[in-house]
């Protein structure tokens, strides 16, 4: 009780909170995690094979297949309590969203300004010359291409062996390097660079709070680790 009693003490006088989260997150919503078993016809694949430049070049419509079957099971699924709770304390508080995640369910939520380090699986933009498309993809008119320059289009995440988006990272790195509290959440902390985060957060001073229900490397810089599902502890963080 002293520790929640502290902590929403320290929501209240908090001048920047970063809320940075992981898969878990998103798997409390159904949404699988990237290295989950793939199923029905992809259960052949690993998805480390399938998410890489080469393979893109190699066989874009395999590709864009599985990212298509990836775009609906998570145009499916729908925000969790701890989407919902975030997003009610960026109503409250000065609050940054950096999450790994690329389904948009902060955004469906309610947050705004989300910083997105691995993209989002619904934008699409050229190959080559990097222009975002605006047009939706259809299965039958596979490999599309861009309409500026000829080239192929791909789902706008980062794929293994690419660097994060640069305009991205930077606002990350600030809000970081800035805050006074930081949430990490739903995160394994084994993803670099994005993993470095709160690590870099603690070492400016922030009061870093770790929500996972397994241990993580983070839980050793933390000040508080809570063990739980993000949807069960959250909305008893942030309420008001």
């Amino acid at each position: 009780m002293q520790a929640a009693d502290d902590l929403r003490a320290r929501l209240r006088d908090a001048r920047r909170i970063v809320v940075f989260t992981g898969a878990g997150v998103s798997a409390e919503s159904g949404v699988p995690t990237f290295r989950d078993a793939q199923t029905g016809l992809w259960s052949r694949f690993r998805a480390e094979d399938l998410a890489t430049p080469d393979a893109f070049l190699r066989d874009p419509v395999l590709v864009w297949k599985w990212y298509a079957w990836r775009r609906q099971l998570i145009a499916a699924v729908q925000p969790n309590p701890a989407h919902f709770a975030i997003a009610e304390l960026g109503r409250r508080a000065p609050v940054t969203v950096i999450t790994q995640n690329v389904d948009g369910l902060h955004q469906r939520a309610g947050s705004g300004g989300v910083i997105e380090l691995h993209g989002n699986i619904f934008d699409t933009r050229c190959f080559d010359c990097g222009r975002p498309a605006h047009e939706p993809v259809s299965e039958n008119e596979l490999p599309p291409q861009c309409a500026h320059c000829g080239g192929l289009l791909r789902p706008g995440v980062v794929w293994f062996g690419e660097s994060l988006p640069e305009a991205a990272w930077r606002r990350a790195d600030d809000a970081a390097s800035h805050a006074d509290m930081f949430f990490c959440v739903g995160t394994s902390g084994v993803v670099y660079p994005a993993a470095s985060l709160p690590l870099q957060a603690g070492a400016a001073g922030a009061y870093l709070v770790q929500v996972n229900p397994e241990p993580t490397p983070a839980d050793r810089q933390a000040q508080l680790v809570l063990r739980g599902k993000a949807g069960e502890i959250l909305p008893l963080l942030f309420a008001p």
